[in-house]
């Protein structure tokens, strides 16, 4: 064999890879699982993403989180170390149940368990990359997904129950893949999307589960309007699509007779979707579908596609939209029961089968929230999550023939209930007339009459996400160090009818943010609160509006935390992720449109990296480095501005994560830093730092 070939044999991935060694570069081909990829390798060196001068050292970040000095029953590690076991599922007979176990240094592996003798095996042990979710696609195979450092390009993988036949089922790289179709009835495929083709487009391809051979199933022609979902039936068959059309306009495509006809066009804000198709009727054009078209709240209808016309409603709320139901396919596909989200979950029964289920577990949790998150494919069996404001999470596994009920595993079960904080539903109105909704958390010690320190946290999104009812880690960490938490769900939340989100379209910034501002006003007004101590944090648009409340109304906040946020809306819609591209108008709609005079004028004014001069208050800045949503930039030219006018500001980056931090020894340095932050700025008195 001349010198410059080059073999290598991985048994671990199942593959080889045969090249040459030319001009510093590795070229030729590798098989894997009998399909054969051209690859070439050239020699680089990876640079860090972002100004890598900016962020504060590990010894700064060590200092700030040592401000923390008080005595508490749990620490930050008791809230947000990985669960030494969580995401409990099923497999399709109930013979195992699988689920992820922390390893004493904080990595999670993917184990197995047998039901009948409690025998517990590693399948899959994590390594540098986290395993971000998995599911039983057979009763012999596991799918699991994973990206990169949080790049969010998610490759699918699987592996067999006994630990063979472990590999990349998506081996692309820069490709981002979803599975949109399980395909119950098929054991050897599913459907997933991904934009190998066209980053900017996701296209359906069935995937072999055990080969990895793909056929594309829709081509998304050029100059095509973009395809933003496809729906398939049970048997893999391509039903139905959606398209962007005119940038912020929804069409409903439906397959009739071999071509593809539009059923409905929506515009932005009104909704119109399939949530599946009706195997009990006898119609095959019958599907369910979720729309707010006749009314103001989302609501599920029994719908003819091909007549396009509604056949009835059947299932309705006159406060909230509905989220949706579940199907036995044991009974025919039979309705078991639908949901929505009100002031809490709530789980409305259909079926008899059904109803027998709830009123048994009803019986056995009370007033706890609980729910059947996953059962046998003979429906002998149902895994039930049961939670409340004041419990994380506890696993039951509900066998129907026996009636019993049986604990397999409390989530954080060092965390008492009887030491946790209770969150309570609140409402207030806006100052231009609004109704908002949201949830107070005050610490279990607090006494009528105390003015406690408050932390108020926007959530992200913003558009059609809330905030719920439930156990909250960081407001339960907050409260144990003695202060609030305000969660406010404003206008273009989720769940409140599309009035009240359309409310806040082009008033993210503006209007949206006086409903938080409003918040804080209530709760102090109620008298829990000091209004000189109130601190404002939050992830994604929840940090940009950390900043937006620090540059707007500068007087109202002691300190604020952004957590991977956007600063300048200019550059956000410049560095949007390509498969966001076909999003862009609607990210105009919800936001501004730079192209227009008036509005990119608003999104000067309320662009805080624009206007760092106004920010009085300290702020600590997160981020992760390979974040695709929220560029690092955004993090790094507001410390820089502030820096550059004399402005000390700690700046968390950590260089293996993306939006929002996945891995354990990042989260507790996190929270570490935080508590030390928000000790330092909220206290009444300022502690001493921890000497060593």
């Amino acid at each position: 064999m001349p010198e410059n070939i080059i073999t290598i044999n991985s048994a671990k991935l199942q593959m080889t890879y045969t090249g040459t060694f030319e001009n510093g570069r590795i070229i030729g081909t590798y098989n894997q699982m009998g399909k054969e990829y051209p690859l070439t390798l050239e020699k680089t060196v990876k640079k860090k993403p972002g100004n890598t001068a900016l962020p504060s050292t590990e010894a700064e970040l060590n200092k700030l989180a040592a401000l923390e000095t008080g005595d508490y029953i749990y620490s930050v590690e008791d809230y947000f170390k990985t669960p030494e076991a969580y995401s409990f599922q099923l497999s399709p007979d109930g013979k195992f149940i699988a689920y992820l176990k922390r390893r004493q240094s904080g990595e999670r592996d993917l184990y197995l368990k047998e039901t009948a003798t409690q025998k517990e095996s590693l399948l899959k042990k994590q390594e540098e990359d986290l395993i971000r979710g998995f599911y039983w696609k057979s009763n012999d195979r596991i799918l699991y997904l994973q990206d990169k450092g949080g790049d969010e390009n998610f490759h699918v993988y699987g592996v067999d129950v006994n630990g063979e036949n472990d590999s990349d089922l998506t081996p692309f790289d820069g490709v981002r893949v979803n599975i949109i179709a399980t395909l119950k009835e098929d054991e050897e495929h599913v459907i997933v999307q991904m934009n190998k083709d066209n980053p900017r487009q996701e296209e359906p391809y069935r995937l072999n589960i055990k080969t990895g051979e793909i056929t594309k199933l829709y081509n998304v022609k050029e100059g095509d309007d973009p395809v933003a979902a496809y729906n398939f039936d049970r048997k893999g068959n391509l039903r139905a699509i959606t398209r962007v059309v005119d940038g912020v306009n929804t069409e409903l495509l439906y397959k009739v007779d071999g071509d593809f006809r539009r059923v409905k066009l929506t515009e932005f804000g009104d909704s119109f979707g399939i949530s599946s198709f009706n195997p009990n009727s006898g119609n095959p054009d019958d599907a369910y579908v979720v729309s707010n078209l006749e009314g103001d709240k989302t609501e599920i209808q029994l719908y003819d596609l091909k007549e396009n016309k509604k056949i009835k409603t059947i299932f309705s709320n006159e406060t909230f939209d509905v989220s949706g139901m579940s199907l036995s396919r044991k009974r025919n596909y039979e309705i078991d029961y639908f949901k929505y989200t009100g002031e809490k979950s709530v789980i409305v029964p259909v079926s008899d089968t059904y109803k027998k289920i709830h009123a048994r577990l009803e019986k056995e949790f009370g007033e706890k929230q609980f729910f059947t998150v996953g059962k046998t494919d003979e429906e002998t069996h149902y895994m039930v999550l049961v939670t409340s404001d004041k419990i994380f999470g506890e696993y039951y596994l509900y066998d129907v023939q026996k009636d019993e009920v049986k604990l397999l595993y409390k989530i954080l079960p060092q965390l008492k209930a009887e030491h946790m904080a209770s969150m309570k539903p609140i409402s207030f109105e806006s100052r231009d007339g609004l109704t908002i909704h949201g949830y107070i958390t005050l610490p279990n010690s607090y006494k009528s009459g105390q003015k406690l320190p408050l932390i108020v946290n926007p959530h992200g999104g913003p558009q059609g996400i809330r905030d719920n009812w439930g156990f909250n880690p960081e407001a339960q960490l907050f409260a144990s160090r003695g202060y609030a938490t305000l969660h406010v769900n404003f206008r273009v939340s989720g769940g409140y009818g599309k009035k009240f989100l359309k409310a806040g379209f082009g008033e993210i910034g503006r209007k949206a943010m006086d409903d938080v501002e409003d918040g804080i006003d209530f709760v102090i007004d109620q008298g829990w609160v000091d209004k000189d101590r109130v601190a404002i944090y939050g992830a994604s648009h929840g940090g940009y509006a950390v900043l937006r409340g620090m540059t707007k109304t500068p007087e109202k906040y002691a300190c604020g935390v952004d957590y991977v946020g956007v600063s300048n809306l200019n550059t956000f819609m410049e560095t949007i992720p390509p498969y966001w591209e076909k999003y862009r108008e609607f990210l105009y709609k919800i936001w501004y449109n730079p192209g227009i005079a008036d509005e990119k004028k608003i999104m000067d004014e309320i662009s805080p990296a624009l206007h760092v001069d106004k920010i009085k208050k300290p702020l600590f800045v997160v981020q992760g480095a390979n974040d695709p949503r929220v560029n690092i930039d955004e993090a790094d030219q507001m410390v820089k501005s502030l820096r550059n006018r004399g402005v000390e500001v700690p700046y968390m980056v950590k260089y293996d994560e993306g939006h929002g931090f996945g891995k354990e020894e990042n989260r507790l340095d996190l929270y570490k830093a935080m508590m030390g932050f928000f000790a330092e700025h909220l206290k009444d008195e300022k502690p001493e730092l921890i000497k060593g």
